[in-house]
């Protein structure tokens, strides 16, 4: 792990870039690093991310027992307690409303479809998890079958989660979620989303162990759902997505 004062440096320049993105408004959001075994360093409740200062941030036990910074730590805290739990390969969580990633969950349309290359490698698809309740125990629990395969997920009338190795590769991945997102809607507007063939799929997948990312799930492959001849799935996604933004 990097010196305590590197990780501090790094979660401030997400909070500013996530802010910066607008991926967060307000006081929105929470980041948060495991710096040991049982402590986790973590952005504190009431603090715009694009304003941090790292003497803002707070440290905590693996039961969410504060045990330095001065100011108060984020309720949902114990969301990403529950995640370093279930995934002792992650170092780092990443939370915030990137606004197109966040209509797809509240039009309760995950994104998982077989679309963009780097989603498959990096990702392997973005699945919805039901509402939970934030600010206390509730709020992981629909998420926690999926998080122990998926690196990122969907909150259902929420937002997003991105788990990485370190915070820089949780806020990129917070980043790829987005993008696709804006690159689905804008297909979903136009009616027609072209998945890609089995063979390349399997051509991607394959390019994981390369890479060196270890094992991601793979994204669905439905034959005859969004492809690209404009079905009847698309159709309904359409006009679930529109008749969100209106």
């Amino acid at each position: 792990m990097n010196s305590a004062y590197a990780l501090r440096k790094e979660i401030c320049e997400v909070g500013r870039r996530v802010y910066q993105r607008g991926y967060v408004a307000a006081n929105d959001g929470n980041i948060s690093v495991r710096m040991e075994a049982d402590r986790v360093l973590c952005t504190p409740t009431g603090v715009s991310k694009g304003y941090l200062s790292e003497d803002m941030l707070a440290i905590c036990d693996m039961d969410g027992t504060q045990i330095a910074g001065s100011m108060k730590i984020s309720s949902e805290i114990r969301m990403h307690l529950e995640i370093y739990k279930l995934r002792s390969d992650i170092n780092s969580v990443v939370h915030a409303h990137p606004p197109t990633a966040t209509g797809f969950a509240v039009a309760g349309i995950e994104l998982t479809q077989c679309v963009l290359p780097e989603v498959i490698v990096s990702l392997g698809g973005v699945p919805l998890a039901a509402y939970g309740t934030p600010g206390g125990p509730d709020i992981v629990e629909p998420m926690k079958p999926l998080l122990r395969q998926y690196d990122a997920v969907l909150m259902a009338n929420h937002g997003v989660v991105t788990l990485g190795q370190h915070v820089m590769d949780a806020h990129f991945k917070m980043e790829t979620v987005e993008h696709f997102a804006k690159i689905a809607l804008v297909a979903h507007q136009l009616g027609s989303v072209g998945t890609l063939a089995d063979k390349d799929v399997d051509d991607l997948v394959a390019l994981r162990d390369r890479f060196g990312i270890g094992d991601r799930p793979v994204c669905e492959r439905q034959p005859g759902t969004l492809s690209g001849d404009g079905g009847d799935l698309v159709e309904k996604i359409t006009e679930e997505v529109m008749r969100q933004l209106r």
